[in-house]
């Protein structure tokens, strides 16, 4: 099994009090995996329905943000490998 990767990055490299701070987080797991499923019905008289589709992702992985701070971290966005947070300094 491979480790999941992370990198994170803030907006700016000093922050006035009161000031934004944005913090985007990239992550993975090559073990990851996508799971599509694939549904037809079909009536007593043999007519079927067209295929529906649906995805799902086995394990995903999940961001959490903390800092000894104890500032408190929203998210802003989440795509499922980039996590965008904002704290107010």
């Amino acid at each position: 099994m491979a480790a999941p990767t992370v990198t994170a990055a803030l907006n700016a490299s000093s922050y006035a009090p009161g000031a934004q701070m944005l913090l985007t987080v990239t992550y993975g797991d090559p073990d990851t995996k996508t799971l599509t499923v694939t549904v037809v019905v079909t009536d007593a008289q043999g007519n079927s329905s067209a295929p529906a589709k649906a995805t799902a992702v086995i394990d995903p992985l999940t961001v959490t943000v903390t800092d000894a701070s104890g500032r408190t971290w929203t998210r802003v966005s989440d795509n499922g490998t980039v996590a965008v947070y904002r704290a107010v300094a």
